[in-house]
């Protein structure tokens, strides 16, 4: 960096017809050092972030919800009975998601659908890419 300053500044005084045995200092503005960094720091080494513990145990996975915590210090929730839940959330669809063929037209899912892949092939002709 310091020898790209030193020729700009004699080509700058060789141009103003200057003599090149005289150079007179330019300010130029450089970035300050890095101070030195512990390994704890950013620069140090980085610990891999470790996942949640996975439960093995086949009575527990079956009589309570897993995962399902939200608090550090908190347990599970124990599963109730089918009987204690609400009917509409047996009957809900977990399969993969329909194909517009498969979707009545006077439906808002379809529609839904539409929209999303007109935006998808918008996005697409945007990039430029084949579609």
């Amino acid at each position: 960096m310091a020898a790209f300053t030193l020729l700009r500044e004699v080509n700058v005084l060789t141009r103003l017809g200057a003599r090149i045995g005289y150079v007179c200092r330019i300010q130029t503005r450089d970035y300050a050092k890095k101070p030195a960094t512990k390994s704890k720091g950013k620069g140090g080494a980085k610990d891999s972030m470790k996942g949640p513990e996975v439960c093995k145990d086949p009575v527990k996975l079956t009589s309570h919800a897993m995962g399902v915590n939200i608090f550090k210090d908190g347990q599970d929730p124990v599963l109730k009975a089918s009987e204690e839940y609400p009917q509409w959330l047996f009957q809900l669809d977990l399969g993969p998601p329909k194909k517009l063929s498969e979707l009545d037209p006077e439906s808002i899912q379809y529609w839904r659908h539409i929209r999303k892949q007109n935006i998808w092939r918008a996005n697409k002709l945007s990039k430029g890419k084949r579609l």
